[in-house]
């Protein structure tokens, strides 16, 4: 089998955010024949219709969608709804011709976040991915309180139930790359 290219792509910007020790629970627990990158949202400004051409930091995560046979989206909630870093990169690549980008990839999402572990975030995202045309996994859906004692001081995942089920997760969005392909 062909190596099948997963791209984590977290809306929260910090090193020790647990979004992106949800990422890194996923790329630590991947089926064969995967990879996993995770996106530096970091420098992407933005979008801006006004702007003449792509940032080179758009143009590089772009690449990496592109590329990319499935996204892994970690959601981060912002006052109950998306955190702007994840909602901006996925306007930057919704302005390619015809959603070339995203129409049609697979894609499943992952969340940590207080009280109900962005469970209202991940709704909201749902709801964009739709009109993106992105492919989302209904099950298992991944949501963590980040503030239980799940994930140490940097961040990482260290609780081992949220850890089976990213990897099932993992399991089943590979299966649908798999399947597409077929």
């Amino acid at each position: 089998m062909a190596l099948i290219k997963l791209l984590g792509i977290a809306g929260s910007l910090r090193r020790a955010s647990a979004n992106r020790g949800m990422l890194r629970a996923a790329q630590a627990n991947l089926p064969a024949d995967t990879r996993l990158d995770i996106a530096d949202l970091t420098d992407i400004p933005f979008y801006n219709q006004d702007i003449p051409a792509r940032p080179a930091a758009v143009e590089r995560v772009l690449a990496q969608i592109g590329e990319a046979d499935a996204l892994v989206l970690a959601c981060t909630e912002y006052n109950y709804s998306i955190a702007p870093a994840l909602k901006n990169i996925l306007d930057w690549a919704s302005r390619e011709p015809d959603n070339a980008l995203l129409a049609g990839k697979p894609a499943a999402i992952m969340g940590a976040g207080g009280g109900m572990g962005t469970s209202r975030a991940q709704y909201h995202l749902r709801q964009v991915c739709v009109f993106l045309d992105l492919q989302l996994l209904n099950k298992p859906e991944v949501f963590a309180n980040a503030f239980a004692g799940g994930f140490d001081a940097d961040g990482n995942l260290i609780d081992e139930k949220l850890t089976r089920l990213i990897a099932q997760q993992m399991e089943a969005l590979v299966a649908r790359v798999v399947a597409a392909r077929r």
